[in-house]
């Protein structure tokens, strides 16, 4: 990397603080700092619903899984039922999500089962996303540390990823408690065409860096088995297979797209079902081209780094080193500025949202906007001070970023996916509500910690428990 690199990050990381203080000059209430004053176009929603699914984590772990020993498309299984499940919510959600005046989607669960109930999601859903947001700042942190080294050789890379971490949360905070979602929405708008744009530029070089290019590239690949698409092993063990994509994948975005603050918030931007179901679907196909798109460059960096016959090197920083090693001044500072930005529009806003609307506001009563908009703001910071010290206690795992991430939304939100489709079928009450989402903490928690159960089935077990037991406590319970 070069200093014109260098200044493109900074100029970029200038930009979007300046985009949040400009937006931040009409975040005069709780509708503006939360939803935007629900006007915002459906296709910016979708491309933010884009943006926020292939963020850091993405970027870099996905090639990874290609570049990895045994590596293939199989992860594309999943992707199969991310589109399924994009399906299910626009049916059986969106529609929920524009009634009234909700300010989250934990909201819903009130209506039924109570406010200890939607307490209970609330809490969940700020503890998971602290920790998935975490692992994304931790993942951006390497890319840094890189960019870092590439014009610092004396300093190590641990203390280059620490400093990358409190530095970008520094950022982070400051950004999102100015901007509000407003901001978020918009600057990940103008992130998806940065990542578009490095994707592409990055599989170019490396086209051209690998002997006998394109042909070259896939004779390679093929050799090494890596385009290898459907695996039907009828198997409990393994995270990308047909089965676990199609039914943990479908139950994962389900959670993850219906009863995730962080995205139902983006729907709750426009003011229509339709406009957010359309934002939802096209947002699906996206993600299929990318994720394809990703992995092919997986390929490319395969065939680059041949690691079958040099050693492979930890696969969450082969796109990292390509990136600060080897493009070409100018196109190595955008797509690390890129990078840098996907960690700058975490689910902060989000966290604030539940916290203040689900957690906050039914305790202290009765005041006035301005008051809970203040409160909003310091909630942001706190939980950005909180994902910053999770990224630190995390520098140390070994797992992947997007098996960690992935894993820790699939954990937490199968409970609360199976007390949504519990109010969807009414089958439940408080009681029932809260055994139900005991039971099915207490079995996602056994299956992860005491089983090799594949994380993609963690969503589906703990929704069906969740929706099991507590249909059945309702029904002993009326008799």
């Amino acid at each position: 990397m070069q200093p014109v690199d260098l200044l493109i990050i900074v100029v970029y990381l200038a930009a979007v603080i300046a985009a949040g203080a400009w937006f931040g000059k009409r975040q005069n209430s709780t509708n503006r700092y939360f939803f935007g004053g629900r006007n915002v176009p459906w296709w910016a929603v979708s491309a933010s619903i884009v943006a926020t699914e292939t963020s850091t984590i993405t970027f870099i772990s996905v090639p990874g899984i290609v570049y990895a020993k045994n590596g293939n498309y199989t992860f594309l299984q999943l992707v199969f039922g991310y589109l399924l499940g994009r399906v299910v919510i626009s049916f059986l959600f969106m529609p929920s999500y524009f009634r009234g005046s909700l300010v989250t989607v934990y909201e819903l669960l009130q209506d039924r089962f109570g406010a200890r109930v939607k307490a209970l999601a609330a809490s969940l859903f700020v503890c998971m996303r602290t920790i998935a947001d975490a692992i994304r700042l931790l993942l951006t942190a390497i890319v840094v540390s890189s960019v870092v080294r590439a014009f610092h050789g004396g300093i190590g890379t641990e203390r280059a990823i620490t400093e990358g971490i409190l530095a970008i949360g520094v950022i982070m905070i400051v950004f999102t408690v100015i901007g509000g979602i407003e901001a978020v929405v918009w600057v990940e708008v103008a992130e998806l065409a940065i990542y578009i744009t490095g994707a592409i530029g990055a599989a170019v070089v490396l086209t051209h860096a690998i002997p006998g290019g394109i042909h070259g590239a896939i004779t390679i690949g093929q050799a090494a088995q890596k385009f290898r698409v459907f695996d039907f092993s009828l198997t409990l063990t393994k995270s990308y297979v047909f089965w676990s994509g199609l039914i943990g994948g479908c139950f994962l975005t389900m959670s993850t797209h219906g009863t995730d603050q962080s995205i139902v918030q983006r729907y709750m931007c426009t003011d229509t079902p339709r406009k957010g179901a359309l934002a939802l679907l096209s947002s699906g196909v996206v993600i299929l081209i990318q994720f394809t798109a990703f992995l092919s460059i997986g390929v490319l960096l395969f065939a680059f780094y041949r690691p079958d016959q040099t050693g492979y090197m930890r696969s969450d920083q082969v796109f990292p080193d390509f990136i600060t090693q080897h493009l070409p001044s100018g196109l190595s500072g955008l797509v690390v500025a890129g990078i840098l930005a996907a960690a700058m529009k975490p689910s902060l806003n989000a966290i604030a949202s539940a916290v203040v609307a689900d957690l906050y506001a039914p305790v202290v009563r009765g005041r006035d906007d301005r008051h809970y908009l203040r409160v909003s703001r310091i909630v942001t910071v706190l939980a950005g001070v909180a994902m910053i010290g999770v990224a630190l206690l995390m520098q140390h795992q070994q797992r992947t970023a997007l098996d960690a991430a992935l894993s820790v939304a699939s954990l937490v939100n199968g409970p609360i996916l199976g007390a949504f489709l519990l109010s969807a079928a009414r089958r439940g009450g408080p009681v029932s509500a809260l055994v139900g989402m005991s039971c099915g903490i207490a079995a996602v928690a056994y299956v992860w910690l005491g089983t090799p159960v594949a994380w993609p089935w963690y969503t589906v077990v703990g929704s069906l428990t969740t929706f099991a037991t507590g249909a059945i406590a309702y029904r002993v319970a009326r008799n």
